[in-house]
């Protein structure tokens, strides 16, 4: 009976809640690596709830997230009555709340304007306004407490920063400040988009002061808008250049330039008297990279940097500065190199603009245009790309974004891109391009370090057309014995004539890096397909309109002239580039001054070894190949060899090389 009882009370014991409750309460298993991580680093910003660490800091007060995010400031009070939680775990969860609270706002129909219709009644559009204005502001609210809180938890804690230098939680509080900041600064622009950014902006009752000490010249110029480029993302650009830091990146976009002379083509550019005394087609940068950080107006207690309404934003060039200093120490400043250059591409469609040039149908490109791609820099050493055929500044994607993203390139070297239309008679283009290279250079101190030791680099048709920048030979005589008698009457003494052919260097340079340039053409562009591209390929009617009229002012038989133009000296530029052309002929002597050092970079698709074979698919190696060059390259793959890995790495060092040779840097 005793037994059977003892049986009954232990079976009663084992089914009772409280047993069940008690037994394996803590089991183990493994996880995947990436579930781990996901828990440690994880945040509001990577999914639609808080991290772990906020959320056990929330566990200690018994409030739900989600009751906390929707008053947080009530939330935040309660956890600061509470002195079990240390100063980290209160300052990085009070930012994650509020930035919590701030992304549902901005995820809210009452902060989008497209609740703003015009089919609505004025009233009804009134009321949605309203709405929609007091939606950013709560939002911008809860972004100003997130930066707050951030900074307090990043530089005024009990822990310095180097003290948690390996704390998953330092670079999510990091990524809350910079998003916060980006968030800030772009609400802004849409609550106020119709006014001008003034010195100070107001967030509720905080002041931030526009600080533009460490960019003086974007202090000087309107802006068209201020882009976050946080989130940006460029499909055509195989990696993204970024300086990891604190602050918030973002880019400038300056108001587009009206060119007033663009359908205009000009036949001695270098005399030309220009409306505002500048060529036109010399195009300072548009798309500006900027850095922004919000620090305390001065040093204080956390107390001070949540309470005290004053803050400054801080405006950095991340060209010249890469640190920051907070309270006596130096941090590396945050920045993104390959946004503006992304932009630049992305918004002026370039590779469509250079195939309607080549046959005539887009005008804009008649002249050859220069864009420089950072704001100038008189202690940087300038590049200029120039590139092929049918091409554009797109040929040169890959190598502008490794000089970018290559710390020693990027601050010695400043980027130059010349964009011209390749249907043009190469002499020409060399005339021409010349000419508004020539004109960029004349702009700066002829002291400064950018105004001498340049790089030029060339693919295709531009490695010829550069080869020719850094010579110096006189082509007349040779020229005129081309030429029909008839003609060489009427034009040997005309200063325009002349000009094209009295090849002049562009002494700025000392180095030329040439890749797959046909130096003594290709029978490629002898053959039928090439020779019915060839028919269809104009030269443009801006420069034969230009040529009529300026032969016509020296009271030359226009007609005659005009009458051979494509089919002797003056042709389109594919014309130019065959073996058998009167070009070719002329100019395939041609050599680099005395004292310009020149490297060849050359594609072989074939599995030959022998000169006589190896040819990149359409320009053949001893058409490549330049005796007295300092290196020649010849690297596995076709024509378009400056978008290979290869040739970049083989630039790079080229370039870090005038670098070493210059004394300007020691590897």
């Amino acid at each position: 009976m005793q037994h059977t009882k003892r049986t009954a009370l232990l079976v009663a014991i084992a089914l009772s809640p409280v047993f069940i409750s008690g037994c394996q309460v803590v089991s183990v298993k493994n996880q995947a690596v990436n579930v781990t991580l996901a828990n440690e680093r994880d945040s509001i910003l990577t999914r639609n709830k808080m991290s772990e660490a906020s959320l056990n800091v929330l566990s200690m007060t018994g409030r739900e997230a989600k009751l906390c995010t929707e008053n947080p400031v009530e939330c935040v009070s309660d956890l600061e009555q509470i002195p079990q939680i240390q100063d980290e775990q209160l300052l990085s969860t009070a930012s994650e709340i509020f930035l919590t609270k701030a992304l549902a706002l901005s995820s809210s129909s009452n902060c989008k304007i497209s609740i703003i219709s015009k089919h609505q009644s004025e009233e009804k559009q009134k009321i949605n306004q309203q709405n929609y204005e007091q939606c950013l502001d709560q939002q911008m609210d809860m972004l100003d407490k997130t930066i707050r809180y951030s900074y307090a938890y990043l530089f005024e804690t009990k822990r310095h920063p180097q003290d948690r230098i390996f704390d998953n939680r330092q670079v999510q509080i990091r990524d809350f400040y910079n998003q916060s900041l980006a968030k800030l600064i772009t609400t802004y622009s849409l609550r106020h988009k119709d006014q001008k950014l003034s010195k100070q902006i107001r967030v509720g009752k905080s002041i931030y002061t526009i600080d533009f000490d460490n960019y003086p010249q974007l202090a000087k110029l309107e802006l068209e808008s201020l882009l976050s480029s946080y989130n940006l993302n460029f499909s055509g650009l195989r990696s993204i250049n970024r300086r990891d830091g604190f602050g918030s990146e973002f880019v400038a976009i300056l108001p587009d330039a009206k060119v007033p002379e663009e359908n205009k083509y000009i036949i001695d550019p270098l005399h030309h008297q220009y409306k505002t005394g500048v060529n036109p087609n010399i195009h300072q940068p548009r798309y500006l990279s900027v850095t922004i950080a919000a620090q305390p107006d001065a040093i204080g207690s956390v107390k001070e940097i949540i309470h005290n309404p004053n803050f400054k934003l801080k405006v950095y060039d991340p060209y010249n500065v890469d640190k920051l200093q907070i309270d006596g120490k130096d941090y590396p400043l945050a920045a993104n190199f390959s946004a503006p250059y992304g932009l630049w591409l992305a918004e002026n469609n370039l590779g469509i603009a250079a195939y309607l040039s080549l046959i005539d149908r887009d005008q804009r490109l008649t002249m050859p245009h220069l864009y420089m791609l950072e704001p100038y820099n008189p202690n940087k050493k300038v590049i200029v790309l120039v590139h092929g055929l049918a091409s554009s500044p797109e040929a040169w994607i890959r190598l502008t974004n490794d000089v970018m993203g290559d710390s020693v390139l990027r601050n010695n070297y400043q980027v130059w891109q010349v964009f011209y239309s390749t249907n043009m008679p190469i002499l020409e283009s060399r005339f021409q391009i010349y000419s508004i290279i020539h004109q960029a250079f004349d702009t700066l101190d002829p002291k400064a370090l950018a105004s001498q030791d340049s790089v030029l680099i060339g693919h295709s048709m531009g490695g010829i057309i550069s080869r020719l920048l850094v010579s110096d030979a006189d082509l007349t005589h040779s020229a005129q014995e081309i030429m029909k008698s008839r003609q060489l009457d009427k034009f040997k003494n005309d200063p325009i004539f002349k000009a094209r052919l009295s090849i002049q260097p562009i002494t700025n340079f000392d180095r030329a890096i040439f890749l797959s340039a046909p130096h003594r053409g290709t029978e490629f562009a002898d053959r039928w397909f090439t020779l019915a591209a060839r028919r269809i390929i104009k030269l443009p009617g801006a420069f034969l309109g230009a040529l009529a009229d300026s032969i016509d002012e020296r009271d030359i038989n226009a007609k005659n002239f005009l009458k051979d133009v494509g089919h002797g000296l003056i042709q389109n530029g594919p014309s130019d580039l065959s073996h058998n052309s009167k070009f070719t002929l002329l100019t395939e002597n041609v050599m680099p001054r005395k004292g310009v050092i020149y490297h060849s970079i050359i594609g072989n698709d074939t599995k030959s070894n022998d000169p006589n074979i190896m040819s990149d698919g359409i320009v053949p190696y001893k058409s490549a190949h330049l005796d007295g060059a300092a290196s020649e390259k010849i690297i596995q793959g076709g024509h378009s060899i400056q978008e290979t890995p290869e040739a970049v790495l083989e630039l790079r060092r080229i370039l870090r090389l005038h670098l070493i040779q210059l004394g300007i840097y020691k590897p």
